[in-house]
């Protein structure tokens, strides 16, 4: 029904005419740019893919089936990244032609590609799990010798996430940053202005980056619930219902994400709380409807495990305002930084730092309720299916997410086709309001990762035979330490190839402005594709180093360490893992809607020195929020998968 549903919707939206040659072709330059990237970004993928997967079968068990397993959940990664790509850059142009009509009309239109990618991704995640589930014979009686297919399916869909997340969000933001910091600040023309050579390299990167990345992610962070509370439901929960309870509750979220499709409309500008009552009417859906059907798969006596799915589901709706809250524009964390602005991005800096500081106070407080809770009501299975509940709502909360990269390049297709002021300012507010749903889609999934980072941890310590780990034991104890290294030197590498890729992309722009006679002037055309090309080479080159480093750390420790100090890593990444990406991607999305706010007219406006230091606050925010920040998610998770997977080898 998703993948059916998703079809009909991307149907629509490419039935939609547009007759404007001048933005058809800006559409068709950023497809172009977009299909480039990613088939190129594949072959390394694939390379790597068939690499491991024989690595898999060579040395785990049962052999091939676990290398099978491992390419059907990269292989579902890719596609679903891929479809959600595919109809982000038919409805771009689609929803800037749509906005002319009316905001709803706009808002329809960029939903509507954001829930194929929302569907999709849930719809490919289930029917991806059922399949092994069916396809291997897997049963409550067999759980412990062929829980390592359902795991390599998830380190499967983990791998590609991950290079797909790095390469894609090094790709967007070193085309970003590098448009940002000579269009905006030193040549002080307006963002998207057809004039600057990086436009379209950065309108390609929201594709790559927040839509083909964010996708092939959650699909990760989805089906790697699944698993672990699959895996979990063996050992702690009566029968195959513990087993099939998680998919089950998943398809419930499919059917609420469609019936949640139909409340996002507004008869007025209030974009934010339309797309607001599409995802409490999902919830509510799912609160509702799992009722009866934990009840009837698990017995009145297991009841405990409808509480502690609720107990996820209700933290990751209050994590979502809380985000809302610390993001968005029409509050006062975010203005505080617009206001700062006006004595230079010294203060800009230092306020969205302490933004995104203070922002991880009720995330963490709220994970560790749900944690003591569903524990409480139905052990780690309680806390594997607080999980499962947290990302129910995947198929709506995503299409809010992905609505948003739709809605940017939207924006920068009304500057470069000159549409006129009041297209470009309704199109600016799409993209405003799209920025605070990515942020609360990346806390979804930040959450949502630190619980299933701690299903997949007692998976490990059943896989590795371990009663307790002993943090006071020395080598535990450096393992606990490496862990929380892990998720700062993985940003740092992410972080420094935003900034070289920036780097390669401001000298370009500046040779492109000095060199074309008549550029500055609108005489002379840029040379787009020669910035696409230099974004491409520089996120492929670097997303192979701290993605390797993400699967290489957990086997190295585990290897010249042993067991019990690799379980101290699993437990120093979760922790400085979840806390660092809450805070970078909250001080991202605050620094990015400080500059919207400013552009709106307040404190002196576009062009303005506080604009000017607010646009430097954005360009520090960017690899904060769409790179690293959330890469975190992943590394999280594939750090512990790895794990549990090799467990039986380490000494």
């Amino acid at each position: 029904m998703a993948l059916a549903y998703a079809g009909y919707l991307a149907l629509k939206v490419g039935r939609i005419r547009v007759d404007d040659r001048k933005t058809l072709e800006i559409s068709d330059a950023i497809r172009e740019g977009a299909m480039a990237f990613l088939n190129r970004e594949y072959k390394y993928i694939a390379a790597y893919m068939a690499v491991m997967a024989v690595v898999l079968a060579a040395v785990l068990s049962p052999k091939v089936s676990v290398g099978i397993a491992f390419l059907i959940g990269g292989v579902l990664s890719i596609l679903a990244g891929n479809i959600g790509m595919r109809i982000s850059t038919k409805a771009n142009v689609r929803a800037v032609h749509a906005v002319k009509e009316s905001m709803n009309a706009g808002l329809q239109v960029a939903f509507s590609s954001g829930l194929v990618m929302g569907l999709s991704v849930v719809g490919l995640g289930v029917l991806g799990v059922s399949a092994v589930y069916l396809l291997f014979g897997i049963s409550a009686e067999n759980m412990a010798t062929t829980n390592n297919i359902i795991f390599g399916f998830g380190f499967g869909a983990s791998s590609v996430a991950l290079f797909a997340r790095v390469g894609g969000g090094i790709y967007t933001k070193g085309a970003d940053v590098g448009a940002d910091l000579v269009g905006k600040v030193e040549a002080g023309i307006p963002e998207d202005d057809p004039r600057n050579p990086a436009v379209i390299a950065d309108n390609v990167g929201d594709n790559v980056g927040d839509i083909a990345g964010m996708g092939a992610d959650l699909y990760e962070s989805y089906v790697e619930s699944i698993v672990a509370a699959m895996a979990l439901g063996a050992l702690y929960a009566a029968g195959s219902g513990g087993i099939m309870l998680p998919l089950a509750v998943s398809a419930v979220g499919i059917l609420a994400a469609i019936a949640g499709g139909f409340f996002v409309k507004t008869s007025g500008s209030n974009v934010e709380g339309a797309l607001n009552k599409g995802i409490v009417a999902t919830a509510l859906l799912i609160a509702v409807a799992s009722y009866p059907l934990t009840l009837y798969m698990l017995g009145p006596e297991q009841m405990g495990v409808y509480w502690a799915m609720l107990s996820g589901l209700v933290a990751g709706v209050i994590i979502g305002y809380v985000t809302e809250y610390y993001t968005s524009a029409d509050h006062k964390p975010t203005q505080e930084i617009a206001s700062a602005a006006r004595e230079g991005a010294g203060t800009v800096i230092i306020s969205g730092l302490s933004v995104g500081m203070m922002s991880t106070l009720i995330p963490v407080l709220v994970v560790c309720a749900s944690i003591i809770l569903s524990f409480k009501l139905a052990g780690m299975y309680g806390i594997a299916i607080a999980a499962v509940g947290m990302l129910s709502t995947l198929g709506m909360t995503l299409a809010a997410d992905c609505y948003g990269p739709v809605a940017d390049n939207a924006a920068g297709i009304a500057e470069m086709g000159g549409m006129g002021k009041e297209v470009r300012e309704r199109a600016e507010k799409l993209d405003s309001v799209g920025n605070t749903t990515a942020a609360i889609g990346k806390g979804f999934a930040i959450a949502s990762a630190a619980l299933t980072a701690l299903a997949l941890f007692a998976a490990y310590q059943v896989a590795a035979k371990l009663e307790v780990i002993n943090l006071i034991d020395s080598k535990t104890t450096a393992g606990l330490f490496i862990g929380g290294l892990l998720p700062f030197i993985f940003c740092a590498m992410t972080m420094k190839a935003v900034g070289q890729a920036a780097e390669r992309m401001v000298e370009e722009v500046r040779r492109q402005f000095r060199e074309i006679a008549g550029l500055m002037e609108g005489k002379a055309k840029a040379d787009y594709r020669r910035c696409v090309d230099i974004s491409t080479k520089a996120a492929i080159h670097a997303m192979v180093v701290p993605s390797l480093l993400a699967i290489l750390a957990p086997l190295a420790v585990g290897f010249l360490l042993g067991k019990s100090a690799l379980g101290g890593l699993l437990a120093g990444n979760v922790v400085t893992g979840f806390v660092l990406a809450v805070m970078m991607a909250n001080s991202g999305g605050a620094w990015d809607n400080a500059k919207k706010y400013i552009e709106e007219g307040n404190f002196g406006g576009k062009g303005s020195p506080a604009h000017k230091a607010a646009v430097v606050g954005d360009t520090v925010g960017d690899p904060f929020k769409d790179t690293s920040g959330p890469s975190l998610n992943i590394l999280i998770k594939i750090v512990s998968i790895v794990a549990v997977l090799f467990a039986p080898l380490f000494p």
